[in-house]
């Protein structure tokens, strides 16, 4: 299960599910802009894709696995979406609106209780991955010769 929707009953798991709106992509449609004002989360049910990053589709990429929820803050909040994704065969998808969800959680106040938790948990897991890289930084920082820290003249 994804980990934002961890600990909702199959009843609130199935509402969302039921006003999440169908969508399929042909291949090298673009399922999300860098950039894009972000309206929904969606959900990659089936097919392929990759994020691809630069100006050109082609360039670099990066595969997205069905199972995949790409820009899942838009489904919360007003964003933009932090990449480009683009179909690289048919792709069935499923967007879940933040006009949707915000109307489900005034519904249903457990559904948005546990939404916040599990946000929470989220940021908090986040957190504590960048104190562990700051220290690994500042540990390599105390160990590196400070010539070697010295941006070169030019």
């Amino acid at each position: 299960m994804l980990p934002l929707l961890r600990g909702l009953s199959p009843l609130q798991v199935a509402a969302i599910a039921r006003r999440a709106e169908r969508v399929s992509y042909t291949p090298g449609a673009v399922i999300i802009e860098e950039n894009g004002i972000a309206e929904a989360a969606i959900l990659i049910i089936a097919g392929t894709a990759a994020r691809v990053s630069g100006p050109e589709l082609a360039a670099r990429s990066e595969p997205v696995e069905p199972g995949s929820l790409l820009g899942e803050a838009a489904m919360l909040i007003e964003t933009t979406y932090g990449s480009t994704v683009v179909a690289r065969s048919p792709v069935r998808a499923v967007h879940i609106t933040r006009d949707a969800l915000h109307e489900q959680m005034l519904e249903d106040p457990d559904l948005a209780d546990r939404l916040v938790q599990n946000l929470a948990k989220r940021l908090t897991a986040f957190a504590d991955e960048l104190r562990r890289v700051d220290a690994l930084l500042a540990g390599a920082a105390a160990t590196t010769p400070r010539a070697a820290l010295q941006a070169p003249a030019g």
